[in-house]
């Protein structure tokens, strides 16, 4: 006997305007789950304030605290519930299945436009396709001589109903409102075999992006000034006294955008259980997390090369969950951004909506953009790349104008 959608993911509005709203998730476990529902989360653009979880490794019980990231994102609540609920495993099953590398038929579509440009048209269409739960895959922007721009996006439908007329129009319709007068077409159409594709880098691109550490030359081009010594208070520490069958790893660090996300998905990349956690509230600009986890044994993480290996890749995810530099390509100016990629694939939710939201008030053009896969010898990254217009106010060859733009894009990243 199946159980109510009221009774697996219920979620509770704040009273008032700026008070939390309440997520509660109460289904069968799976390894991961909890990262697979902070992903969701972070995909409708809110933020995590508080957090409970825990489980018997049969059946699970997750508490979240959320507020919008910006007082300009219309929450669809009813959509972002049927999402949650889309992975929440239907019947009970041991913990160790990790169900999160069972495969998914997803449909990919590509969305051709063809408009004037103008500043913030990219951002304006990222805004209109997040709020229709429209995930961007693959981007390819191209501005042509005559000042028009073709833009397009492989995209996924949350809600798995874009094969219809009816969400191909509301799709058209609101893009057009967005556009106005300014858009030629708008196409949609349904892709086989889509594949991310890969973007190739120069090799002293590509060592300065993906570098563990930075050094002081980096510091300064990925503009990290005052933020850099609070990024850095990172505390990771493991404990095996307090519990006989669970291992306690303790995260204090500073609070940042997407935080609880990342540090699940380190934990299910290493495949490890959470039993009991804790996300505690924001102290100062700083959080607390306690969670209490287990190896796909049921044992305790008892090696010390297997403690310092998930102490150090916790903490670098948690200092670095994205890299951004400005970089000369030629005559022109490139953005790129590089994020972790999950071991199933799927890469960081919102990035592209943050980066051109951050273009745009910093009044930059783009000239074109697009989003690749790249992999080094430790994992894969997703990496967006971005072409700048120059400005004569703005000399994006400027170090100072490069530091402001590589500030105003991890803080829009960050959400500081």
């Amino acid at each position: 006997m199946g159980l109510a959608s009221d009774e697996l993911v219920e979620i509770q509005l704040g009273k008032n305007a700026g008070d939390p709203s309440v997520v509660t998730v109460n289904c069968p476990d799976k390894t991961g789950l909890g990262c697979d529902l902070c992903r969701i989360i972070l995909e409708f653009g809110l933020c995590i304030t508080r957090g409970d979880v825990s489980t018997d490794g049969q059946w699970c019980f997750v508490v979240l605290w959320v507020v919008p990231c910006s007082p300009k994102i219309n929450i669809q609540w009813t959509s972002l519930k049927n999402r949650l609920l889309s992975e929440c495993p239907t019947f009970t099953i041991p913990f160790y299945l990790d169900l999160g590398s069972l495969p998914k038929i997803t449909q990919t579509y590509l969305l051709k436009l063809f408009s004037v440009n103008r500043k913030g048209l990219l951002h304006d269409i990222t805004h209109v396709l997040c709020e229709l739960d429209l995930c961007i895959h693959r981007v390819k922007v191209s501005t042509t001589p005559d000042g028009r721009v073709m833009d397009l996006f492989f995209i996924t439908d949350g809600m798995e109903q874009l094969h219809t007329r009816k969400r191909q129009d509301e799709t058209r319709q609101k893009l057009s409102s967005v556009l106005g007068g300014s858009s030629v077409t708008c196409e949609i159409e349904l892709v086989e075999d889509f594949q991310q594709g890969f973007s190739s880098l120069p090799p002293t691109v590509a060592e300065e992006l993906f570098s563990p550490e930075l050094s002081n030359g980096q510091v300064c081009s990925q503009a990290l000034s005052s933020d850099l010594a609070k990024m850095k208070k990172v505390n990771v520490t493991i404990d095996n006294s307090l519990s006989p069958c669970h291992t306690l790893l303790q995260i204090y660090c500073a609070d940042q955008k997407g935080l609880l996300y990342d540090i699940l998905r380190t934990l299910k990349d290493y495949n490890i259980q959470i039993s009991y956690g804790r996300f505690l509230s924001d102290i100062n600009g700083y959080r607390e997390i306690d969670l209490f986890i287990q190896q796909t044994d049921g044992k305790k993480i008892l090696d010390p090369e297997k403690q310092d290996a998930l102490c150090s890749k916790m903490k670098l995810e948690v200092i670095h969950p994205l890299k951004v530099i400005v970089v000369s390509r030629g005559p022109d100016t490139e953005l790129l951004i590089a994020n972790s990629v999950e071991l199933c694939g799927r890469g960081r939710p919102r990035v592209f909506f943050d980066v051109t939201l951050a273009l745009k008030m910093l009044d930059i053009c783009i000239f074109s953009a697009e989003i690749g896969k790249h992999s080094t010898a430790e994992r894969q990254w997703e990496v967006y790349r971005f072409l700048l217009e120059e400005r004569r106010d703005f000399p994006l060859s400027s170090r100072r104008v490069r530091s402001q733009i590589v500030d105003g894009v991890r803080r829009a990243l960050m959400g500081w």
